[in-house]
C-alpha cells in the first residue's frame, strides 16, 4: 500500500477510535425479531455424507425461489456503493474485495476451525463427551503445533455463531463440554436465544457478503457455510433447515436481499445486505465480528477496513446533519409556540 494511502488509513483509524471512545457501544447488531421458531425438523442433523449444495453444484435454483431482477430490487446500500465509484474503479475495488474474500475462505486454518466446529456440534447433538484426542485426529501433523489456536478459534466460533460455550470438564484435563449460554424458558421455547443464534449466523453472512465486494454469489455463501457444517437439505441442530432460514426468513425480515443475477445464463443468484441490516449494523461492526471468528483484527483486511472507516465517517456526517436539521426545526417552531401561548392568556 502506498505511503500516502497508509497515512490516510491511520488518520481515519484514529478518528474512528476517538468516536468509539465517546459513543455508547450499545448493540446495533441486527436482531431478527419476526420469526422466533425454527422450521420443524428432527432435533439432530442426519448422519452420513453431507448433501451437495444445489448452489454449488447446479446453477439452476428451484421454482419459487425468491428472485428479483437487480433493477427491481432497488438496493441502495452496499451494491450502490460499488456502482457509484464509476466502472473502472468499481471493477478494481470489486476484484480486490473478492480476492480478499476468497483468500479468507480458503485459509487452511479456517478449514480446520470449520472441521472442529462441526465435530463439536455433532458431539453436542448426541450428548457425547468431547475428547481432546479426537480433536487432535481432525488436525493433521502439519497443523498439530497450531492446535491450541485452532481450538481457541473453534470455541470462539461456536460461541459467536451458535451461542454455545466450550469448557474443560476439569482444569488441565483432556475432555470438554459444550453448554448453552442462553436462557431457555420453562415451556422450551427458544425466543430470545433463537434470535441471538440467528444474529450470529446473520453477522457471518453479512461479513461474507462484505468480503466479496458487497455482494456474494449463492455458491460463495454455501461454500463458506459448508465449511462450518451447515448444508442445504440437512436439518441443522441450531438453525433448522438453512435454505429456508437464509433465502426466506432473513429475506422477508429485510436483513438480506436474495436475487437473480441479471442476464445470467444459466440462472445464478446472489446475496446483498438488506435494508434492516444497513440500518441496524455497520460495516465496521460486521468486520469486527468476522475478525473475531478468524482470530485476527479488522485491520488485517486492509481494503475492507478502509471501506469500513469511510462508512463510519459517512454515518457520522449523516447523524450530524440529521441532528442539525432537528435543531433547526426546534428553533423554528419555538417562536410560534411562544406566540400561541401568549395569545391564549390575555
Amino acid at each position: 500500500m502506498p505511503r500516502g494511502q497508509k497515512s490516510k488509513l491511520r488518520a481515519r483509524e484514529k478518528r474512528h477510535q476517538a468516536r468509539r471512545e465517546t459513543q455508547n457501544h450499545g448493540g446495533a447488531q441486527a436482531t431478527a425479531a419476526q420469526r422466533e421458531e425454527s422450521p420443524s425438523c428432527p432435533s439432530s442433523p442426519s448422519q452420513g455424507t453431507p448433501p451437495s449444495s444445489p448452489a454449488a453444484g447446479t446453477r439452476q435454483e428451484p421454482q419459487g425461489a425468491p428472485a428479483t431482477s437487480s433493477r427491481a430490487a432497488g438496493v441502495s446500500g452496499p451494491g450502490s456503493d460499488v456502482r457509484a465509484k464509476g466502472p473502472v474503479q468499481a471493477r478494481k475495488s470489486s476484484s480486490r474485495a473478492s480476492a480478499s474474500g476468497e483468500s479468507f475462505q480458503r485459509d487452511p486454518l479456517i478449514k480446520k476451525v470449520g472441521r472442529l466446529t462441526e465435530f463439536l456440534l455433532e458431539r453436542y447433538t448426541v450428548e457425547e463427551p468431547i475428547i481432546k484426542a479426537d480433536l487432535l485426529k481432525l488436525v493433521n501433523k502439519r497443523y498439530k503445533g497450531k492446535f491450541p489456536e485452532i481450538l481457541r478459534r473453534a470455541a470462539e466460533c461456536v460461541q459467536l455463531i451458535f451461542g454455545l460455550e466450550l469448557k474443560e470438564v476439569k482444569p488441565g484435563g483432556d475432555s470438554y463440554t459444550l453448554g448453552s449460554k442462553l436462557h431457555v424458558s420453562d415451556d422450551g421455547r427458544r425466543s430470545s436465544g433463537w434470535r441471538f443464534r440467528k444474529n450470529g449466523l446473520l453477522m457471518l453472512l453479512l461479513g461474507v457478503i462484505f468480503l466479496h465486494g458487497d455482494r456474494a454469489s449463492a455458491e460463495e455463501i454455501w461454500e463458506f457455510l459448508n465449511g462450518l457444517g451447515v448444508y442445504v437439505g440437512r436439518c441443522h441442530i441450531i438453525f433448522g433447515e438453512p435454505r429456508k432460514l437464509i433465502t426466506e426468513d432473513l429475506v422477508q425480515e429485510k436483513y438480506l436481499v436474495y436475487r437473480q443475477v441479471r442476464d445470467s445464463n444459466p440462472l445464478r443468484y446472489e446475496f446483498l445486505w438488506g435494508r434492516r441490516a444497513r440500518a441496524e449494523t455497520s460495516k465496521m461492526k460486521v468486520l469486527e465480528f468476522v475478525a473475531r471468528v478468524a482470530g485476527t483484527v479488522p485491520s488485517a483486511f486492509p481494503v475492507h477496513y478502509e471501506d469500513a472507516l469511510r462508512d463510519e465517517e459517512d454515518r457520522a456526517r449523516s447523524q450530524a446533519r440529521a441532528a442539525a436539521r432537528a435543531l433547526t426545526r426546534i428553533k423554528a417552531s419555538a417562536p410560534s409556540k411562544v406566540m400561541s401561548s401568549s395569545s391564549s392568556h390575555p
